[in-house]
């Protein structure tokens, strides 16, 4: 029925509409003014530069160019744009901050990009209820910047200073998910504009509440979407309260067995660690370089504690005791906000510290994540093979939830290079899957991951997928080429 749905579609709104006689790159004239009568001449570019400054992420996929660039100041403005590439069959990429690591702003087949950034307002803070709106345009470091004298922080920190909405779109994950939980645990409700225009509240208009048994999880869908189902043009999150006090810690261990041994013993023994985070001695190498840090070479945890003086000591001492019994060494406290800072912004600066090791190279990131009890197995299987492999690269990762990262350098132009990288993250994600794991904890699917995640559900849910896909986007204009 969804394909006969998607043929009947795509015979009343023919592909490409009025712009099928151009080549990608060259959207009409017609059009484009269309564009521009929607949100103004300024906020649309056409311009070689700025379309390949939005054709790329981080990742190592190679630049591919939207035909145009559109800079909606409100979502009017995003519901008209979406309806006008629907009427003509032009496909629509959403764009945030552009950090992401899987070519999710890849404009594959052309197409519209729509850079939501200049909507950044927040729009609704309720205190009492430990919930926010906000905006696509909204990053997770302004919205604690505006949080910081309410007592109240949002949690999630995937690093880079992403998109709230980007974060929501991707469902990004990061160093707090092993107490806090990931964005799918803290949004709330979402205004999605759907492929044609009409807008979607997808818990009811202006709802926060925690717990729902209303229907089907439409936030749920959508959390995680890539893109792929419509835009995402405010999201509202769940705040915490901001802890009494914080510590963090690092410590060395004399073997990566060690180090990930000790992160699932502190985790049975319900020590509630904020955060622990995990970098091999050729990761810790590189952020020492990079960072100026001073830390011992050698397979280290970072960790972090929240809570009541009271309660911070007893997980210190419980902690302490539990890494000390797997040879931890150069173990060291930072009680103070500088000195906190400068560790974590260490940590997340590792991916730039890993770029910095082999300058002119990419960056590819692998992304697994297994069950707690199969972390030490697959992390030291894969630090030998690593070594075995010839490739450069380093592991880090966000063990306390069993979510790790291989960091793989890579010569872009080097075909043999690439392919091996290739071969050695696809081994990795099988053997994920071989362990009931996932190939993405974070990251999401994007271009590079479509095989895995059809070897990962299934026949029967990627074609459950597909029909949801078809019914929302029938002719398959949302971010194409991503997820399916």
């Amino acid at each position: 029925m969804a394909r006969l749905l998607r043929s009947a579609t795509w015979e009343l709104f023919p592909w490409r509409g009025y712009c099928s006689q151009k080549a990608k790159g060259e959207l009409c004239r017609d059009f484009v003014e269309a564009l521009k009568a929607v949100v103004g001449g300024s906020h649309v570019s056409t311009a070689a530069v700025v379309r390949e400054q939005h054709g790329r992420d981080e990742s190592v996929h190679r630049c591919e160019p939207p035909d145009a660039v559109v800079w909606p100041q409100n979502v009017e403005q995003v519901s008209r744009l979406a309806a006008l590439c629907y009427r003509q069959g032009v496909p629509i990429i959403p764009f945030g901050t552009g950090t992401g690591l899987e070519g999710g702003v890849c404009a594959v087949q052309g197409g519209v990009c729509v850079n939501l950034t200049h909507m950044d307002r927040i729009l609704e803070l309720n205190q009492e209820d430990f919930s926010v709106v906000v905006e696509p345009g909204v990053t997770r470091k302004a919205l604690n910047a505006h949080l910081r004298d309410s007592g109240l922080w949002f949690p999630v920190d995937p690093g880079a200073d992403a998109s709230l909405c980007g974060m929501a779109a991707t469902g990004a994950s990061g160093t707090n998910a092993v107490r806090y939980g990931t964005m799918r645990d803290n949004v709330l409700n979402l205004e999605v504009v759907l492929p044609d225009g009409r807008l979607l509240h997808t818990a009811g208009r202006g709802r926060h509440f925690r717990k729902s048994a209303a229907g089907y999880n439409l936030t749920g869908l959508f959390v995680g979407s890539e893109g792929t189902l419509g835009l995402i043009t405010a999201t509202t999150l769940r705040l915490h309260p901001a802890p009494e006090a914080t510590v963090a810690a690092t410590c060395a261990f004399p073997s990566v067995q060690a180090a990930v041994d000790s992160t699932v013993h502190i985790l049975q023994a319900a020590v509630p660690v904020a955060r622990i985070e995990f970098l091999d001695e050729v990761m810790m190498d590189a952020c020492n370089r990079y960072s100026k840090l001073n830390c011992l070479v050698a397979p280290t945890l970072f960790l972090e504690f929240h809570g009541s003086q009271q309660a911070l000591e007893e997980q210190l001492q419980r902690t302490e005791e539990i890494v000390q019994q797997n040879g931890a060494s150069d173990f060291s406290w930072a009680k103070e906000a500088e000195e906190r800072s400068r560790l974590w912004t260490a940590r997340h600066n590792a991916w730039y510290a890993a770029l910095a090791t082999r300058p002119g190279c990419k960056g590819y990131s692998t992304d697994v994540c297994v069950p707690i009890s199969r972390l030490p197995e697959i992390v030291v299987q894969t630090k030998e093979d690593l070594n075995a492999s010839g490739l450069t690269g380093s592991i880090v990762g966000h063990v306390g939830d069993g979510n790790f990262h291989c960091i793989l350098l890579v010569n872009p132009d080097d075909a043999e290079e690439l392919g091996r990288v290739k071969a050695f993250a696809e081994q990795l994600g099988r053997r994920a899957l071989a362990l009931h794991g996932t190939c993405t904890g974070e990251h999401g699917i994007g271009m590079g991951k479509r095989q895995l995640l059809r070897e990962e559900v299934g026949a029967v849910g990627v074609e459950t997928m597909r029909q949801l896909k078809a019914v929302l986007d029938p002719q398959g204009l949302m971010n194409p080429g991503k997820v399916l």
